[in-house]
């Protein structure tokens, strides 16, 4: 009896950070899973720069620890530094970033996928999928095998008939030096699927040992570094690695626009729309003309190897040129290359066409995730996968699809900016995409979101106590500071630290606390504070959370009050197939994306871009509100 005569509960396709979060996910809810992929020695490969979250890339990997998903866990595990972006603005816009040692990164993953019960694996590439009469049965392996199953998610990244480009030269591939997927891609135009092509671009790998870091600027970690995971299983760096930064100049643009007439992005060979957010080289001295120079940011690839990433050189121009630009950047006079950047081409398929859920609209039991929807960046190939994995369980399991609102999370945001509004070019998270971003914080994912994750048997109840136990006692600590006075004497020597104006009676320290350059630290030298967080054993994360309820109470109410106005829209459902054609008083353009996407409820027709405020009005009116 071979093993694949049983039909499995799930199949992930692919094992990038899309499919690994989604085998991970459907397994631990306890489907049998199974994660067929090309070659199993590259699991969660960081096939772009060796470094996780950034913002509001780092608030996606705090929202998938928060759900007991294991990117937070693997990239604490395999850091090499730790910085916490943005600390000069407020804690909204607070976003985690870690260095990652690319090998262990990697073999991390595919540990703890192996640890995970109810996970099979299988190296052999997916060639096309099994459809019958809209349902998806089960994929088809390059070797002709059949593998069915109730339901299938698909994270098949760059390598959908990915196309590599170095200069004039093209080669198929899905990543450097390994081979392209094809076959899925016709299976799903056959099944009325519309695709389209992007393409994104890595730079240059390079040898540490022929740089010399004495031309360039040290960039070390944080003098205290924080880590990714709620969880006590890692710890945060106790010795870290430093990334280096130095510029670009006229002379290296010079050398870059003389190989312009080779480069395919400009000789027409590459048809398809890069990354805006992450442009290659090229791009940059095209776009901004003005500058003389770029930064380069210099990133060790681990902790032992030589290997080094630059960051800021993304490139296709010819191997010959990408080398003399190169060797013209400070520090870099005797480069050696490991091997030259390049971009790629592949397929995906506009994420319009699939539910809140990432399940498609046209076939039942078949999720996308990941690259294929048109996103770009391991974080948000990850939580996609998390998600499409969630709800592919709770589809077998026949319970309730798992979706999150745009005021729950970044993830939220993300699944509902892509299949509202699609996307013309690959998709990068940003804090701007989020209108709650005060309450999206990288501080209070847990709060957020563990309690919903252990309902649904994903998040621990070790991570349920956790969250629960620091809620509390930041709750408890509060009240503390709001009951507690402290006198003149004692406070005003701190004041006077940053001339703010001295109190001329005692006052609860809760009203001293809320002035806007007092911390925390500060606060900790009035009398009886000190005492109540070591009796109450508060850990940095109660005490900045004490201190961001404090400080920024106001802006959170407010921003929880928009958010519960337009929720009441998301309870306004419309009905499935609705025929928006018949809303004469609705404008054209209204009525032509309304039918194309197919909004579940009022709140989600009103972003869909083109739908006007007065649109919806229409709407309302016709749905009798």
């Amino acid at each position: 009896d071979f093993m694949f005569n049983k039909e499995y509960d799930v199949i992930v396709v692919g094992a990038g950070h899309a499919g690994s979060e989604a085998a991970a996910a459907a397994a631990n809810m306890g489907c049998s899973t199974l994660l067929v992929t090309m070659n199993l020695q590259n699991i969660a490969q960081m096939s772009c720069n060796p470094a996780m979250g950034g913002i509001a890339k780092g608030q996606i990997v705090r929202e998938i620890d928060a759900m007991g998903g294991y990117s937070g866990l693997v990239s604490d595990t395999s850091a090499i530094q730790f910085k916490m972006l943005n600390k000069s603005k407020g804690p909204a816009m607070w976003s985690p970033r870690v260095q990652s040692d690319r090998m262990r990164f990697a073999e991390d993953w595919r540990l703890r996928l192996e640890q995970t019960p109810n996970l099979d694996f299988y190296q052999e590439m997916v060639h096309g999928l099994i459809i019958e009469n809209g349902k998806i049965k089960g994929v088809r392996t390059s070797l002709g095998i059949e593998i069915r199953a109730k339901s299938v998610v698909c994270t098949n990244g760059t390598f959908l008939n990915g196309l590599i480009h170095i200069g004039d030269k093209q080669r198929g591939g899905g990543r450097a030096g390994e081979a392209a997927a094809t076959g899925i891609t016709k299976d799903l135009i056959d099944a009325g699927f519309e695709a389209g092509r992007m393409k994104t671009g890595t730079p240059p790998r390079v040898d540490g040992r022929s740089l010399d870091y004495s031309k360039m600027i040290e960039q070390p970690g944080d003098e205290v570094p924080g880590k990714f995971s709620y969880s006590d299983e890692t710890k945060p760096l106790s010795k870290q690695r430093s990334c280096y930064m130095t510029y670009t100049s006229n002379e290296v643009h010079d050398i870059l626009r003389s190989g312009f007439d080779r480069s395919p992005m400009f000789n027409g060979r590459i048809k398809s729309l890069g990354p805006r957010y992450c442009p290659s080289i090229e791009d940059k001295i095209n776009r901004f003309a003005d500058k003389d120079r770029h930064q380069l940011f210099v990133e060790p690839e681990g902790w032992n190897t030589v290997e080094v990433y630059v960051n800021g050189f993304s490139t296709s121009l010819p191997e010959d040129v990408q080398f003399a630009a190169l060797s013209s950047v400070a520090g870099f006079e005797n480069v050696k290359f490991f091997r030259p950047g390049y971009a790629i081409e592949y397929d995906y398929f506009p994420p319009t066409q699939l539910q809140h859920t990432l399940e498609t609209k046209l076939v039942d039991g078949l999720y996308f995730a990941g690259q294929i929807n048109g996103t770009t960046g391991y974080e948000e190939a990850a939580c996609q996968g998390m998600m499409a994995g969630i709800n592919a369980a709770l589809k077998v399991q026949e319970k309730d699809p798992f979706i999150l609102q745009r005021n729950e999370a970044y993830i939220g945001v993300l699944i509902d900016d892509l299949i509202t509004k699609g996307t013309e070019e690959p998709y990068r998270m940003f804090t701007s995409r989020a209108e709650y971003r005060t309450l999206l914080r990288q501080d209070n994912a847990d709060f957020r979101l563990t309690e919903r994750s252990y309902k649904l048997g994903l998040a621990s109840e070790d991570r349920m106590r956790k969250m629960e136990e620091k809620k509390e006692k930041s709750l408890a600590f509060v009240s503390f500071l709001k009951d507690t006075s402290v006198v003149p004497e004692d406070a005003n020597p701190v004041l006077a630290d940053y001339n703010s104006s001295p109190m001329k009676q005692s006052d609860k320290i809760f009203k001293i606390f809320s002035r806007p350059n007092i911390a925390m630290d500060d606060v900790r030298k009035f009398p009886g504070v000190e005492e109540y967080i070591q009796q109450h054993h508060l850990d940095t994360e109660m005490l900045e959370q004490t201190e961001i309820q404090i400080k920024y109470s106001g802006y959170i109410q407010k921003e929880k009050n928009n958010a519960d106005k337009l929720n009441r829209l998301e309870d306004v459902k419309i009905p499935k197939h609705f025929d928006y054609s018949k809303i004469k008083s609705m404008s054209f353009e209204a009525r032509e994306k309304l039918n194309k996407i197919q909004p579940a409820n009022v709140s989600q027709a009103s972003r869909i871009s083109g739908v006007s405020p007065n649109d919806i009005s229409v709407l309302l009116v016709y749905m009798g509100r």
